[in-house]
């Protein structure tokens, strides 16, 4: 079952951010992706099934930077006032209708410039967890979804790099190489 909700919008104040994580800020989401963007909190999730295979999604055509390429299973910022525990649980349900139990694996900070549309520039948290509900793609956010096990999932990024999210191609190499046993404890 699919639904159709609006969650995200370029005015929502987002938590501007230095190095070391120090709050500096609060800006728009349109102002931090302009230009080469300005370092912002951000999050990734990683659902996986029982059988071991990860949600991956294809981001929405609306999307201003890389859309309709394949990404992880849900990844946004938190709000101004919102810790990222809060933001994670909330993202998840509004992407994907699940809700479950999330673990924090690592936070790594990135810049990639799309095009000549604009950058992400974010201190991004990555988490992972486990669910076997029924998805409930938020329309507005997903074009495409699937499951797909780590190992396919690995030939195909080899294969075609150019179809995948920068932030998802650096978290993909990072879990596969030192956090899959980490994984494998979830199922």
């Amino acid at each position: 079952m699919n639904k159709i909700e609006i969650v995200s919008f370029d005015n929502e104040m987002l938590i501007v951010v230095d190095e070391n994580d120090t709050i500096i800020d609060y800006k728009s989401k349109i102002e931090c992706h302009q230009g080469n963007g300005i370092l912002h909190r951000a999050f990734s999730i990683f659902i996986f099934n029982d059988l071991g295979q990860l949600i991956l999604q294809k981001r929405s055509g609306r999307k201003l930077l890389w859309p309709l390429y394949w990404s992880n299973s849900c990844c946004s910022h938190p709000r101004k006032g919102e810790t990222l525990d809060t933001a994670i649980h909330r993202r998840l349900e509004q992407e994907l209708g699940l809700d479950t139990d999330l673990i924090y694996l690592y936070t790594f900070q990135y810049q990639a410039s799309f095009k000549e549309v604009g950058s992400e520039h974010e201190l991004c948290a990555v988490y992972i967890g486990k669910s076997d509900e029924s998805v409930q793609v938020n329309e507005n956010e997903i074009a495409e979804w699937r499951y797909l096990n780590p190992d396919d999932l690995t030939r195909e990024v080899a294969d075609h790099p150019e179809n995948f999210t920068p932030w998802f191609k650096m978290e993909w190499t990072k879990l596969t190489t030192e956090f899959m046993d980490k994984i494998n404890t979830l199922l």
